[in-house]
């Protein structure tokens, strides 16, 4: 198990990424809604605070299964943004 500051800077550069793919859209594409844009910038800042927090606190018991079932609902919301943008442009 990697330690949470490494599982928090990966998070954090995840979302950072999928953030500069927001502003690269935004700038890019002229067709795509501004509104659409902002609500999937601000899915991305509520999923990094939300798993960030998750990081810090964790829950006592069976910490290895906590931090599998951490990376999975990561994983599962990453694509599900990344779908979102695929919709967008």
């Amino acid at each position: 198990m990697a330690n949470r500051r490494t599982l928090k800077k990966n998070i954090n550069g995840i979302c950072s990424e999928l953030f500069y793919e927001c502003i690269a859209l935004m700038h890019y594409n002229i067709s795509v809604k501004k509104e659409d844009v902002d609500n999937v910038m601000t899915r991305i800042l509520v999923m990094q605070d939300d798993f960030i927090r998750r990081i810090s606190h964790t829950e006592p018991g069976n910490v290895k299964y906590y931090y599998k079932k951490l990376k999975e609902d990561f994983s599962a919301q990453v694509s599900d943004i990344i779908d979102s943008l695929g919709s967008l442009s």
